[in-house]
């Protein structure tokens, strides 16, 4: 029973418990309340193997008129990912010094031209973020984006550089609290996030097998490319029917066809695609531009549409939601920055669409950038790159590993992104 007593009783007990906790408080801010000046921006070119040598000879394309090599109208002029790295792997690291000495990693998504993105953040970024106090990390996402927004600039190269920048001021200000970025962003959904392999060959049976081996090292769910390549095998919707019968019962497999088809070609080849029980998803099936041709697909079949890795802000997603153009999105956290990932995500948590990063080539920021949002949105479901650990760019140049398992990822729990370089394991892929 509450009478006078037990009253004061209790609140003098709170206002102790309240004590405490401003302790507490006055000890965390100790860590994180002084000001993290910004005194030094640096771009580290990463190429495997680590040749030097004119940049020409890292960018190779398709020859000019070269067409997809099908049968009828299928055989048209190529214009979907014509540009490769010359058989070479290359990315850009982001590095941001305070006058705390924290130092974050971020990391650009540079793959074919990385001195373009390194221009950006050297020429246009860093004059501005010299003195400013990294923990405004948001605050600073919108001024790095006003920059160039009304000069017609909010894509590419230019988004890339400032992802980049993000996600080393996410790690910087993870890092000066003794905090993983996770906590950082709301708290962790999950401690592991599920993660999927690609899957390669060329006629079914050889898929078929592929497929078997991967299952059997620990990844029931896998991608595979369907349209992606020239001639008429690689448009074989029967290599996604063998990979499907082996992981019937066990996972799924996801398609990806980067812009390969029509709507009405994309069409014809989804009804079979439909019929595929423990088919994840089509990914980027058409050109990103063809908002419209992604809404109608979409409402024509019944397989989840994926896409977004093509999409650098939360504009270009806003108008697929709008158009209930895609099921699934997946960003690159290395082209869009951990700031504006997580709006997307939460956005397309709205229209109750699911939410998987893309992650391609890279090396550690761009990898835990990806983990702690999935670890941090709700909508989260599976990760890329499920063996990419073991890469040149992998956990070989990590003092602290990323914490891979097959078909999962942990989630690392170090302060920032969780993870620190072998800095001369580094320096031996750095050649600008």
């Amino acid at each position: 029973m509450l009478n006078r007593r037990t009253f004061l009783k209790a609140s003098a007990g709170a206002s102790l418990a309240t004590a405490s906790s401003l302790d507490c408080l006055r000890a965390a801010s100790a860590k994180i309340g002084v000001p993290l000046l910004i005194t030094d921006v640096e771009a580290l070119i990463l190429r495997d193997p680590p040749e030097k040598g004119p940049e020409g000879r890292f960018v190779a394309m398709t020859p000019l008129g070269q067409t997809t090599g099908g049968i009828g109208l299928w055989n048209r002029l190529e214009r979907a990912e014509t540009v490769r790295q010359g058989g070479y792997r290359q990315t850009l690291l982001v590095r941001i010094t305070t006058d705390q000495g924290v130092v974050g990693w971020g990391e650009s998504h540079a793959v074919m031209t990385p001195r373009v993105v390194k221009t950006a953040l050297t020429d246009l970024f860093r004059p501005i973020l010299l003195g400013m106090d990294a923990r405004r990390i948001e605050a600073i996402w919108e001024k790095m984006y006003s920059t160039q927004r009304l000069r017609g600039y909010g894509t590419g190269w230019f988004t890339r550089a400032m992802a980049g920048v993000d996600i080393a001021l996410w790690d910087i200000v993870g890092r000066a609290a003794a905090m993983p970025v996770y906590q950082l962003l709301g708290g962790k959904f999950r401690d592991s996030i599920p993660t999927y392999q690609g899957v390669g060959g060329g006629p079914p049976e050889e898929v078929r097998e592929n497929a078997a081996a991967l299952l059997e090292r620990g990844f029931p769910n896998q991608k595979m490319s369907l349209a992606k390549g020239r001639g008429e095998q690689v448009r074989d919707v029967n290599r996604v029917i063998a990979a499907a019968e082996v992981l019937a019962g066990k996972g799924q497999i996801l398609v990806d066809s980067l812009a390969g088809y029509t709507l009405s070609e994309a069409t014809r080849v989804g009804r079979t695609l439909d019929q595929i029980e423990n088919l994840g998803w089509w990914e980027d099936v058409l050109m990103p531009e063809d908002y419209g041709g992604y809404a109608i697909l979409a409402d024509r079949m019944d397989a989840p549409i994926c896409a977004g890795e093509q999409y650098s802000n939360r504009f270009q997603f806003r108008d697929l939601f709008e158009r209930r153009a895609c099921d699934i999105i997946n960003p690159d956290t290395s082209r869009v920055g951990i700031t504006e990932t997580k709006r997307i995500a939460i956005m397309a948590d709205a229209y109750n669409i699911l939410f998987s990063p893309h992650s391609s080539m890279g090396s550690a920021p761009y990898r835990a950038s990806a983990i702690h949002l999935c670890a941090a949105v709700p909508n989260a479901v599976i990760l890329e790159g499920g063996e990419s650990y073991a890469r040149a760019f992998g956990n070989a140049i990590l003092k602290v590993p990323l914490p891979y398992k097959p078909g999962r990822v942990d989630v690392p729990d170090g302060p920032g992104l969780g993870f620190e370089f072998d800095e001369k394991e580094l320096a031996r892929l750095v050649v600008g």
